[in-house]
Parts: C-alpha cells; sequence; structure tokens
C-alpha cells in the first residue's frame, strides 16, 4: 500500500502528529467521501496560495496587511514580540495586549543550523527605527532558543530609544508551589514586583 503509507509519512510531518495519531488520520482521510478529501485538499491548496506575511508584522493573512494592524483602536506604541503566529492568537484570547506584535517565525537555536539572518529581526528593527515605538515587550518562549533570541534583540534594541521589557515567569495561576520546578520558582522569584 504505497499511497497509504506516502499518505502517513506526509501526515507525519505535520508538528504533533506521531505515527500512531498519523496512522488513524489516514485512516480517516480514506473511510471519508471523496468529496471530504477532495474539500481538504482544495482548503490546503488554497491556503497555501492565498495565506502569506502580514508587510508590517509578518504575521499571517491574506491582505497586504493584517486585520490587528489596520484595527485604529490598537496601540501603535507598544510592539509585541513572538517566534510564531500561534503565539499572537494566544496573546489575543487572553485580551491583555492591545498594542501590535511582530512575529519572528522561529528562534534563534544554534545547534538546529538556524542562526539571527533567519529571522525576520531586520523588518522589526526597521520598524522600531521608523519611529512611534515607545516599547519593545519580547514575549519569546522560556526556552534555552527563546531566552537566547531574547537576548539578542535586547542586545540590538540598545541602541534605539525604545523601553524592552521581557514578559515575566514562573508560578501559573492557581498553581501549588510543591508542582512546581526549581527553575520555574527561580523565575518567580527573580520576576517578583512590589505589590
Amino acid at each position: 500500500m504505497k499511497s497509504f503509507n506516502r499518505l502517513v509519512l506526509a501526515l507525519r510531518r505535520l508538528p504533533g502528529v506521531g505515527p500512531k495519531q498519523a496512522e488513524r488520520l489516514a485512516i480517516h482521510i480514506i473511510r471519508s467521501p471523496v468529496s471530504e478529501a477532495e474539500a481538504l485538499s482544495e482548503a490546503i491548496r488554497e491556503a497555501k496560495s492565498r495565506v502569506h506575511s502580514c508587510a508590517v508584522c509578518m504575521n499571517y493573512t491574506e491582505s497586504e496587511r493584517c486585520s490587528l494592524c489596520e484595527d485604529p483602536a490598537r496601540d501603535r506604541g507598544m510592539i509585541c514580540v513572538v517566534e510564531q503566529p500561534a503565539d499572537v492568537t494566544a496573546l489575543e484570547r487572553s485580551r491583555a495586549f492591545k498594542g501590535l506584535y511582530h512575529v519572528l517565525h522561529g528562534q534563534i537555536a544554534p545547534l538546529s543550523g538556524i542562526g539571527p539572518e533567519a529571522l525576520r529581526i531586520g523588518e522589526l528593527l526597521a520598524r522600531v527605527k521608523a519611529g512611534g515605538v515607545r516599547e519593545v515587550i519580547l514575549a519569546t518562549d522560556p526556552d534555552t532558543e527563546g531566552e537566547a533570541t531574547a537576548l539578542y534583540l535586547h542586545q540590538l534594541l540598545k541602541a534605539c530609544p525604545v523601553k524592552v521589557t521581557r514578559i515575566a515567569q514562573g508560578v501559573p495561576l492557581g498553581g501549588d508551589l510543591d508542582y512546581l520546578d526549581e527553575q520555574t520558582l527561580s523565575c518567580a522569584l527573580n520576576s517578583r514586583r512590589e505589590i
């Protein structure tokens, strides 16, 4: 069953899809009516041809600029830097940030051969240097690569007249201290603030 195995291998390339899940998805697609499989195929084809990076923030959009960059109610003096478009979606769900975003499309990961030149850092610097930005919030992941990316950006942005901040890290809301690892507790203590 060459075609089935080819489908399973293609599905395994998707993030978060392991061998068993890829096989279950392949079986579902095979069992589905031809019209459903064709609709899925057409949706993928259409998204690949129409979705591209926003000219301003690098988030995904079908227009020249995304809806967030077009929104006049957004605070244009604040830019929150994230690694992936999914991070924008997560932050928007919180309804806590009313500024604009900048999507890097990755993080610095030397062991994987990803350097700063592979990210959308030049576009970020151009936005900041154009003026009007008061604060850049670094919201990269709290892992080794995310920290390295934040540190690199902080060093670059030192030359600009802009406040650079990092999102807080530490104890999750409703979390129990005795279940947290040492690194999370250390970050929470170091990121403490006066109340």
